[in-house]
């Protein structure tokens, strides 16, 4: 009986394991941590690729997607032409893609926005304090951030930018084009 009793929590432990693990990958996770809905988003400064200084609060009125990413972080890399579709996409209804690398290595940053051919604007954060101020994990880490300055949603990870869920969700906050 002992013997039974004990395979049966073996069993049922690695079972709760996976339904963990399992839940954990579902899109609807990643999609918003809803603990930072509503609240005002850190003004962070940055410092642009094109050599311009400006702050997260000069955004204010737009829709801002503020992404956190680097050059070594295959996610990023993978997610990044679907980041360029939706700053084409957004930017004629008064919304923003925002791009803060924490590339230690300023070269091969300014190598991956040649060669990708970026198309927002980006700023290169070596001492990775913008996103510690954020509270950011992982890399690509994504804030929504509406016209007002609140924080809209979080997203944990890679996105597909273009799927229908999110042009349906960016039709609803920015308006239909």
């Amino acid at each position: 009986m002992n013997l039974i009793l004990r395979k049966l929590f073996a069993w049922g432990s690695m079972i709760g394991a996976f339904a963990v693990i399992y839940f954990f990958t579902f899109p609807h996770y990643r999609q918003g941590e809803s603990s930072l809905a509503g609240k005002s988003a850190e003004n962070i400064q940055l410092a642009l690729a094109d050599g311009q200084s400006t702050s997260l609060a000069n955004y204010k009125g737009k829709v801002v997607v503020l992404n956190f990413w680097a050059t070594w972080c295959p996610p990023c890399v993978e997610e990044t032409p679907s980041l360029i579709q939706l700053q084409q996409r957004i930017a004629p209804r008064n919304g923003v893609v925002l791009g803060v690398s924490v590339d230690e290595d300023e070269a091969a940053y300014r190598a991956f926005l040649q060669q990708h051919g970026i198309n927002y604007p980006t700023s290169r954060d070596a001492s990775k304090k913008s996103a510690i101020d954020y509270g950011t994990s992982m890399y690509p880490e994504t804030y929504v951030i509406g016209r007002d300055g609140r924080i809209l949603r979080k997203i944990i990870g890679p996105q597909d930018w273009n799927s229908p869920e999110m042009t349906a969700y960016f039709d609803s906050i920015l308006g239909k084009s």
